[in-house]
């Protein structure tokens, strides 16, 4: 495995980060047992970084893997947080829950731009006085945006930035690939830890596993990438990427029988996109709620590309 600091931070991570949204009830729901099983085997395999967010709910699954392992592991949580009160009752649910003394990255979640920078800035200070205490050890932000990483580059507040980065630019809000990625190579200039987030197009592109991840481990100014995973096998397959090897054949065939789905995300707003372009109507609004034909999807993805929550994902 690979491992890289994070920009001035003096984190050193895996270049496999453990996506924590997976296991937790927003997707796959395993059980906190079940789901401390999955993170502890990507611990064993050489990870030492995961990220998760205290929407995610998996505080108590990576709690139950810190205790089957003696490696120090750097974990990364992100808050919606916007003052001082938020900030700290984030800050110490997070503490409390995963039974540490310190948060190693703590982010501001799901930035827009220099202007949800500025409304959340109250709650950005809180983090930075808790890092002077010792109780966070490197701020920073997740984002969908450009400008947010654009505006996070020329903060010298922020010292990590977890941006989306894919082949196809699923799920950027504001501009292209080539946007986002001039926008990630400027602030990799400035010294910022940058960590990718939805190499897979938050399972869409799942039907070009092996270019996916050829295009992101490609990426020179990428620290890590947080890779989703709800099954050990998953964790196999995605260290032997990682590390340049060939993953077991009875590993491809028992992910090659799992039954996946279309899964809506709770924020969606029924704008009615992805109804319009799907081709086989296996999308409709029934009641107020996004609901899909199981018979009809095919879960080919391309509905993700035009939500512009990015709420839509297979898993």
């Amino acid at each position: 495995m690979e491992y890289n600091v994070l920009g001035n931070t003096g984190i050193k991570v895996s270049k496999l980060c453990f996506g924590g949204l997976t296991v937790g009830p927003l997707q796959a729901n395993l059980s906190i047992k079940e789901g401390g099983r999955v993170i502890a085997e990507a611990f064993n395999r050489g990870v030492n970084f995961i990220d998760t967010a205290e929407l995610y709910e998996t505080y108590g699954h990576i709690r139950e893997a810190l205790k089957s392992t003696n490696k120090d592991i750097v974990v990364s949580t992100k808050s919606y947080a916007y003052s001082n009160e938020t900030a700290e009752k984030s800050l110490k649910k997070a503490l409390k829950e995963l039974d540490r003394d310190y948060i190693d990255i703590f982010l501001l979640h799901e930035q827009e731009s220099k202007y949800t920078l500025k409304g959340h800035y109250e709650a950005l200070k809180y983090y930075m006085k808790m890092k002077e205490k010792g109780y966070i050890r490197a701020v920073g932000i997740s984002t969908h945006a450009v400008a947010a990483v654009n505006a996070a580059a020329n903060m010298e507040e922020i010292e990590v930035i977890h941006p989306i980065i894919n082949k196809n630019g699923l799920g950027i809000m504001d501009g292209s690939l080539n946007d986002m990625m001039d926008a990630i190579k400027a602030a990799k200039k400035n010294n910022k830890g940058i960590y990718g987030m939805k190499p897979l197009g938050g399972g869409n592109l799942l039907n070009s596993i092996d270019e996916c991840f050829d295009f992101v481990l490609n990426l020179p100014f990428l620290d890590s990438i947080a890779v989703g995973m709800q099954r050990v096998e998953e964790v196999i397959a995605n260290v032997s990427r990682f590390n340049g090897e060939k993953i077991p054949e009875e590993v491809l065939r028992s992910l090659s029988t799992k039954n996946r789905r279309l899964h809506i995300g709770f924020w969606c707003e029924r704008c009615g996109r992805c109804v319009e372009a799907c081709k086989l109507n296996a999308l409709k609004i029934v009641e107020d709620k996004l609901v899909v034909d199981e018979e009809k999807c095919v879960l080919c993805g391309y509905c993700s590309s035009y939500c512009p929550q990015f709420c839509i994902k297979v898993v």
